[in-house]
């Protein structure tokens, strides 16, 4: 696969955020005045500096600890809001300090994320349309299985009549939180290792509101209640338990381990995301999704001259700090598969950006980007297994991002404009059905206080089932590259499940395995004809045409092929030596 983006280059730049001329250790009286409101730092330790030496700086800068990771050492703390990173500047402790915003944004959760909504539910506004390898536990199918094209698409009916995964294998959610409760979910999900990073934030230093009143009392929600949506939708695609309920998942015998990253207003901010990602390494998971991008920055620039020197050190504190955690968790077994993104664009050749930072709003500017020294996280991070979105044609889906630089594999995603003149056109069973909380479903009106599917729920073709007991779930289809990397997520699962190695009631299999036999047993698909695909009739401009390029066996479009259960568990075993 052809690369181009080093992280040495990203960060040739001074990494120290200089905003006054350095200061002798003596010069205590030189220091710049702190001065200002109290507000939140992120700051990242030097390589190799011992995180209580740059715990002992911010202190010493008159900034107060609020949490510290020491596997990637990341601090967050609150200190005046004029004068801290100056007095922290050259300091040998301090790699960058950056004021805190916003870092990570679940695609549909915010409105300011018009574009983003606009993707994963573009149908609401149409009306529907028609337990050791060698001891495998198989699986049978679901009754609402027979709505899940993707399911079959990656062949996941076959290989869980050979492997339908192993309970000790564990996968990480890092997404607005699990439905730990929701029926489909509840019999695979872990609530001993599940974890919440977050705490709610009502409103921002503003006064505007983020995630709105508390739930729970202390502001924190427990480790099974998603408030997004995003989360559970995840968790049902790839391992929602067949057990003749509802649906099923791609792995529907591994377990769902919730790292909740994401606040409920759907933001991901920096040292949550950070600290689930090192956790997932420290807990043993084998596997961990990550359908979000990162905010307020669409893309990490290490020096954009349109942006000020404060912004452009926090987009550099972004990309190291994220980068750490990610090697991190792949140092400790941790497969991190990742959307490629909703932006419809190739990502070796990236559009203009004129939408960051979108947080706070307002702030927003025009930059061009260069492809060199821009990241786009955690889909540009290291180890990241990057995956596309096709519909049920297998076209690829028009806002799917592609390009043969960063695609590892492709995967269904929905596609709500596929199958143009056909019945097929703009109709919900285009897009994917998964697990959908009922606290959600019914703060967005698709159920009443009496748990019925609302005329506005139908119209988007939400579904609900009930056991004798009178326990019912509740279904969502959804369409994105989020949607897309969990049914990767599960035949990750399933690979682990089949070849990994047992030891102490755990099973462990080396990511660059699991990346070898997912990449290796993939379904070859060839670009369109002609190479450029128009989606013109399906009422796209011209922005989003899209050039693929490469071979069946690797391209733009679908990297090396969709996912593929079937042939994963029964031929991947030649692509581990």
């Amino acid at each position: 696969m052809k690369r181009r983006k080093t992280l040495v280059s990203v960060l040739a730049a001074p990494l120290v955020v200089a905003l006054a001329g350095l200061v002798a250790p003596s010069a205590a009286n030189a220091q710049p005045d702190l001065s200002g409101k109290t507000v939140e730092f992120n700051i990242l330790a030097a390589d190799g500096a011992d995180v209580a030496a740059t715990e002992a700086a911010v202190r010493a800068a008159g900034g107060t600890v609020v949490t510290s990771n020491k596997a990637a050492g990341l601090i967050t703390a609150t200190a005046p809001e004029n004068g801290f990173t100056a007095r922290l500047a050259g300091n040998r402790s301090v790699d960058t300090a950056a004021r805190v915003k916003t870092i990570g944004q679940a695609p549909s959760v915010r409105a300011n994320k018009a574009s983003a909504k606009a993707v994963e539910q573009e149908h609401k506004a149409a009306k529907a349309g028609t337990k050791g390898a060698k001891n495998a536990a198989t699986a049978g199918m679901d009754p609402l299985d027979s709505q899940l094209w993707g399911l079959t698409a990656v062949r996941s009916d076959l290989a869980r009549t050979r492997q339908a995964g192993d309970k000790r294998v564990k996968v990480g959610i890092l997404d607005t939180g699990v439905d730990g409760n929701h029926p489909d979910i509840a019999p695979n999900f872990d609530r001993a290792l599940s974890r919440n990073f977050t705490r709610d934030i009502p409103f921002d230093e503003n006064g505007n509101v983020v995630d709105g009143p508390c739930e729970y009392r202390g502001c924190v929600d427990p480790a099974d209640v998603d408030n997004g949506s995003h989360g559970t939708h995840v968790a049902g695609t790839i391992a929602a338990a067949a057990d003749g309920f509802g649906l099923s998942g791609v792995a529907p015998n591994v377990s769902i381990v919730n790292i909740r990253g994401a606040q409920d207003s759907g933001y991901f901010f920096l040292q949550p995301v950070v600290d689930a990602m090192t956790y997932a390494g420290d807990a043993g998971l084998d596997v961990v999704n990550m359908s979000f991008f990162v905010d307020p920055w669409l893309f990490n620039c290490s020096a954009n001259p349109a942006d000020t020197a404060e912004q452009q050190a926090q987009q550099r504190l972004i990309v190291r700090s994220i980068s750490r955690a990610m090697d991190y968790a792949h140092r400790k077994g941790v497969s991190q598969i990742v959307s490629l993104g909703n932006s419809h664009q190739d990502m070796a050749n990236p559009l203009p950006d004129a939408t960051s930072p979108n947080y706070p709003a307002g702030n927003e500017h025009l930059r061009q980007i260069d492809n060199a020294t821009c990241l786009t996280m955690p889909s540009e991070g290291p180890h990241a297994i990057g995956v596309s979105a096709y519909g049920p044609s297998q076209d690829k889906a028009d806002y799917s991002n592609y390009g043969t630089e960063r695609i590892s594999v492709s995967a269904p995603g929905g596609y709500f404009r596929d199958g143009f003149g056909t019945p097929w056109f703009r109709t919900n069973e285009n897009l994917i059905l998964s697990a959908y909380p009922q606290n959600v479903a019914l703060t967005e009106g698709a159920i009443d206080a009496d748990g019925n599917v609302t005329p506005d729920g139908e119209a988007l073709g939400v579904q609900k089932a009930c056991k004798a007991d009178g326990v019912c779930g509740y279904y969502q289809f959804l369409q994105g590259t989020s949607m897309a990397s969990p049914h990767a997520s599960g035949v990750a699962a399933l690979i682990v499940s089949q070849y990994g190695k047992y030891s102490r009631g755990s099973v462990s299999l080396a990511p660059d395995k699991v990346r070898r036999v997912l990449e290796g047993t993939a379904a070859d698909i060839s670009c369109p004809t002609p190479r450029t695909f128009s989606y013109a009739n399906v009422g796209r401009p011209a922005e989003f045409d899209a050039t693929c390029v490469g071979t069946p066996a690797f391209n733009g479009f679908y990297g090396h092929g969709s996912v593929d259960a079937w042939a994963a568990v029964t031929n991947g075993k030649k692509f581990l030596k």
